[in-house]
């Protein structure tokens, strides 16, 4: 960032009222609506929420490699860290395919992808999908992009490197893969990681590891990280804030040390107490979160969480819109329980 940006605590990238509309037969669904966060240099933002939530949505807007059917609105800010002719680029005003936001996606913008089986091609060595995305970013050389491509293997921890670059992803294992996909996206130093579910396939052993990989790239290169994940205890373990999804809308946002010690919206504290913990009592069943994510499909004005919560109130929550109330100026609600609207009803 530039000095005054630094001084003035500039977010990297800014995303403002973004709003993803997919036509279907029976409707219009509002798969993310009106969300808003910031994305600081060296800081690393989680997106928690269950699958449907539209996380990954979300992400994948940033880059701008949505399907087609997606309706995408709002504004995704983009604030180069070293590039003043790129400084405030609104990356939705850019065509996907066009030369622009290309030079920006892989080598500003990199994406770990939630399952590196799918997201490597099984047509070509690993070396060579490494070589690929260097020689587009940062050198035509290709001596000098395998020299790269090696180094960035060794760093995250794939020995026996020249053999490795030759091998297909079907000899890799999981973990390897997903080791092999961080080094892609952080092969050309980006400044803003997104990591989408980077564990879910990987045993306890390896995501401890790939988890590990992360914060020390992250200390060592400077960038910001988008973490999107269903799991908590990752979200305790890696994130500086947290931004809790439900239903395309952002319901809670937070430090993650106040989301741990003082939630506030009854998802998230759904969600907390439907974590293990050690010492726990074993007879005991684990609290859950009854019912399922709806379908946002022509959804009313009315609060999506209404029929999974037990603290609803009647004649409020299912007939108006919930705004966002401040309880400190790092935390935000969306919940009726913490605004005017309740407070009027309940007098």
């Amino acid at each position: 960032m530039t000095a005054q940006a630094a001084q003035t605590g500039q977010p990297l990238l800014s995303v403002q009222n973004l709003n993803i509309q997919i036509k279907m037969d029976n409707g219009i669904m509002n798969a993310v609506d009106g969300v808003d966060f910031e994305i600081h240099k060296g800081k690393t933002l989680g997106l928690v929420g269950e699958s449907g939530c539209g996380k990954s949505l979300t992400s994948r807007a940033i880059i701008s490699i949505n399907p087609k059917e997606c309706e995408t609105t709002g504004d995704i800010v983009y604030h180069s860290d070293s590039e003043a002719s790129l400084n405030r680029l609104n990356l939705l005003s850019l065509h996907p395919n066009g030369k622009q936001i290309r030079s920006i996606r892989g080598r500003k913008i990199a994406m770990i992808f939630q399952e590196p089986m799918t997201a490597f091609s099984p047509m070509y060595t690993i070396g060579n999908q490494l070589m690929e995305a260097i020689r587009i970013h940062r050198t035509k050389n290709k001596k000098e992009a395998k020299k790269i491509a090696l180094e960035m293997l060794a760093k995250v921890g794939i020995s026996d490197q020249e053999k490795r670059f030759d091998q297909y992803p079907h000899e890799f294992s999981g973990g390897m893969r997903q080791r092999a996909m961080i080094s892609m996206a952080l092969s050309c130093n980006p400044e803003i990681l997104i990591a989408d579910e980077p564990t879910t396939a990987l045993d306890v052993t390896i995501q401890a590891q790939v988890l590990e990989l992360m914060k020390k790239l992250q200390s060592e290169f400077g960038m910001a990280i988008l973490l999107v994940t269903h799991d908590l205890g990752i979200i305790a373990q890696m994130c500086d804030e947290v931004a809790v999804m439900y239903l395309g809308k952002i319901v809670e946002q937070a430090p993650v040390k106040e989301i741990f010690a003082n939630a506030k919206h009854p998802y998230t504290k759904g969600l907390l107490k439907s974590m293990p913990r050690l010492g726990g009592d074993k007879t005991k069943r684990l609290d859950s979160i009854e019912g399922t994510v709806p379908i946002p499909i022509n959804m009313p004005p009315m609060c999506g969480f209404y029929d999974r919560c037990s603290d609803r109130i009647e004649g409020v929550c299912n007939t108006n819109a919930v705004p966002k109330t401040r309880i400190t100026d790092q935390h935000s609600v969306r919940c009726f329980l913490y605004s005017d609207r309740q407070e009027g009803a309940a007098q």
